[in-house]
């Protein structure tokens, strides 16, 4: 038996537990489980750190239960959040979990004949046959109004700056959740609950239930809330969450995403992201602090990571995709799809012209100013192209040049650019 405890703390992923939890699971293979927000058909990195919890039980000799919250789904967790989640119906719930499982199986094992192999609950199965009234006579006597008011998730929406409040549903939240701790212990003898350090108070209210109904012990493990050094959110692009569903979040950009992560955020993350272990960390912590502008370990941490959540061509992909950009001749940039063309350009300005105006005769002004506006006018545009600072596709430009159709990347984009780092896309219709 591995030390669980052990692992998660020197990783950086353990913020609070309840007392006597390492002894508990050096003792005999235990169970733990980890809830499971179900409200889209994918997961994204924000899950990822209670995921990685998961495997980490799992490669300790325990057994992992990923529980995705249909019924709780269906109510909204106040925790950390200002405003009421939208409620799903069953359709919706069930195609989501379905998702999820295809990408949890990348982590987990579920197929193992071991005893210790993943299983997938959903708490919407044993909550849907509870009625309000047995419900509230078989785990609401339990549990004081005192006990609820006195958590924090329940304390900071009632004094928060909105006058909404929180409405019934939401501050039943932490019975429901709290029973299902409950009904875990009972019926897969599951004695842990995970989850991120919001969640303590959640979290406790099942081994409460536990106590006061079973007469039993349950504990109860946090992790620390991921941040960034810069206090900019974790997990979140300028176009929203970094998913882990290739059709949501491309690799290329899923893989950008990790090597774009500032030193001290990429030093945290390392430990809590990859399965790499210390010795090979510290290593490369060690590399990375001698020649920092080397970025060892973005890229190391890129690379892990991609594999794990994609795959070992995914990565290839997005490691040429990212060089073509730096590359100094076109041919690595050829060779891009266009959805990865652009998104290697994302962020660039842009501009349509029609095949009709291509095959008029494009010269360098027109593409310039008169067609795009990349450049202000046309006089600028011709000093521009006499100071030899226009480059297309890569190769310096005169006046005299006529754009053709051979000139085309793909058949359909031509890259322009001023100097070395002003980019424009001209994509022909």
């Amino acid at each position: 038996m591995k030390n669980f405890i052990e692992e998660v703390t020197w990783r950086g992923m353990l913020h609070d537990v309840m007392p006597g939890t390492e002894e508990h699971l050096m003792e005999q293979m235990r169970v733990a489980y980890v809830g499971i927000d179900p409200t889209a058909d994918s997961l994204h990195i924000g899950h990822l750190v209670g995921v990685m919890l998961l495997k980490h039980f799992q490669l300790s000799g325990h057994k992992p239960l990923a529980l995705v919250g249909g019924a709780t789904g269906m109510i909204g967790d106040p925790s950390g959040k200002s405003n009421e989640r939208n409620l799903l119906d069953e359709a919706t719930l069930r195609h989501n979990q379905e998702a999820i499982k295809g990408q949890l199986a990348r982590f987990l094992d579920f197929t193992s004949a071991e005893p210790n192999a993943a299983e997938l609950v959903n708490n919407y199965d044993w909550m849907k046959e509870f009625s309000f009234l047995g419900f509230i006579r078989d785990v609401g006597k339990h549990i004081t109004v005192n006990y609820m008011m006195a958590k924090d998730s329940v304390k900071k929406r009632l004094s928060g700056e909105t006058s909404e409040g929180m409405s019934f549903t939401e501050f039943t939240y932490q019975l429901v959740q709290g029973y299902d701790f409950l009904h875990l212990y009972r019926a897969k003898k599951c004695t842990l609950q995970m989850g991120g350090s919001d969640q303590w108070g959640n979290i406790t209210t099942g081994t409460e239930l536990v106590r006061r109904i079973e007469s039993g012990k349950a504990y109860a493990l946090t992790c620390p809330l991921i941040t960034k050094a810069d206090g900019t959110k974790f997990g979140k692009s300028e176009g929203g969450n970094i998913w882990l569903d290739a059709e949501r979040t491309s690799p290329y950009k899923f893989y950008q995403y990790w090597l774009n992560t500032s030193d001290v955020d990429a030093e945290k993350y390392i430990k809590i992201f990859t399965f790499l272990d210390k010795e090979t960390i510290e290593k490369l912590i060690a590399e990375h602090n001698e020649a920092p502008h080397l970025r060892a370990l973005q890229k190391r941490l890129a690379e892990e990571i991609t594999v794990m959540v994609h795959s070992q061509a995914d990565l290839e992909n997005a490691i040429a995709a990212s060089n073509a950009f730096f590359s100094p001749t076109m041919d690595e940039l050829k060779k891009l799809d266009e959805k990865t063309f652009l998104e290697v350009f994302d962020g660039v300005p842009q501009a349509e012209i029609s095949m009709e105006d291509l095959n008029a005769g494009l010269d360098m002004i027109a593409a310039l100013a008169a067609k795009t506006n990349f450049l202000a006018s046309n006089s600028d545009a011709r000093r521009e192209l006499k100071q030899n600072s226009i480059s297309l596709n890569k190769e310096k430009v005169g006046e005299d040049k006529i754009i053709t159709k051979e000139d085309l990347i793909n058949n359909q984009f031509l890259l322009l650019q001023k100097g070395k780092k002003n980019y424009y896309v001209i994509k022909v219709k």
